[in-house]
C-alpha cells in the first residue's frame, strides 16, 4: 500500500496547509499518509472563505495566521495549483513568507530522487517522477505525477510540471513557466521565463523570448502571450 511505511510513524512537525481547494485536499492526503508531517489546519483569505472545517480540521482565515498557528510552532505549505500562471501560488508563499514562517516540500515515497538532486522549499513532487543526477529544482515548484527530469537539468521557482513531461539532459527551465501534459524538451536547451508549454508539444529549440505559449511538434509560438490568457 502507498505510503503505509511512514503513516505509520510518529508525526513529527505540525503544518497548516494554504487554500482548502482540491490541490489542498491531495496535499493533506499525501502529508497524512506518506510524510512525519501532520496537517492541523487549512488557512484561507478571508475574502474566499466558503467553508469552517474540511477533514474534521479548521479552516482559519489566513490574517490570522500568526495568532492561532505561531511561527514558532507550525510550518505551513502552500496548496495552489497554477491559477494566473502560478502567481496566486507565488503571492500566497512570498506573503507569509514575510511572515516569518518556514516551508516544508513533500516528495512521494514513490518517487525516484538521485542521492545529489537539490529541492527547494514548498515545492511538491507526486509519485513516480524521476529526477536524475545533479538536477536542480527551486522553491515553490509543482510536479504532478510521472515526470522525468534528466542529469543537471535545473526548473526555476514557482514552475508548474504536469504529468508525463521529459525534461531531457542539461535542459535550463527558467521561473513561472508551465509545461502541459505529456510534452517533451529536447536536451540542453532553455526555455525563457513566464512560458507556457502546451499538452503534446515538442520543444527542440531554446526559447528566449518571455512569456509566450508554444504548441505542437515542433512547438510553434502562437500569437497571443500568456500574460493576454492569464490578464496579468
Amino acid at each position: 500500500m502507498i505510503g503505509t511505511k511512514q503513516s505509520n510513524e510518529l508525526k513529527e512537525e505540525y503544518i497548516v496547509i494554504i487554500g482548502d481547494g482540491e490541490f489542498a485536499e491531495i496535499a493533506y492526503e499525501y502529508f497524512t499518509h506518506d510524510s512525519s508531517y501532520e496537517v492541523v489546519a487549512f488557512a484561507v483569505e478571508k475574502e474566499y472563505m466558503t467553508k469552517e472545517s474540511l477533514f474534521d480540521l479548521p479552516v482559519i482565515p489566513l490574517e490570522e495566521i500568526e495568532k492561532l498557528y505561531p511561527n514558532d510552532k507550525y510550518k505551513v505549505f502552500t496548496a495552489i495549483t497554477f491559477t494566473k500562471l502560478n502567481r496566486v501560488r507565488t503571492r500566497l508563499y512570498n506573503d507569509v513568507k514575510a511572515k516569518g514562517y518556514k516551508f516544508v516540500s513533500y516528495v512521494s515515497s514513490n518517487a525516484f530522487v538521485w542521492r545529489n538532486a537539490k529541492i527547494g522549499e514548498n515545492t511538491f513532487i507526486f509519485e513516480n517522477n524521476v529526477i536524475q543526477y545533479n538536477v536542480n529544482i527551486g522553491n515553490n515548484v509543482v510536479m504532478w505525477s510521472g515526470n522525468h527530469v534528466g542529469h543537471r537539468a535545473s526548473i526555476g521557482d514557482n514552475c508548474f510540471i504536469s504529468s508525463h513531461v521529459v525534461i531531457s539532459g542539461y535542459c535550463k527551465v527558467m521561473e513561472n513557466c508551465f509545461l502541459g501534459v505529456n510534452s517533451t524538451l529536447v536536451d540542453t536547451i532553455t526555455i525563457a521565463k513566464d512560458t507556457l508549454v502546451g499538452a503534446g508539444s515538442v520543444i527542440a529549440k531554446d526559447i528566449l523570448e518571455e512569456g509566450n505559449i508554444y504548441v505542437g511538434s515542433p512547438g510553434k509560438s502562437i500569437n497571443k502571450t500568456v500574460y493576454e490568457k492569464f490578464k496579468i
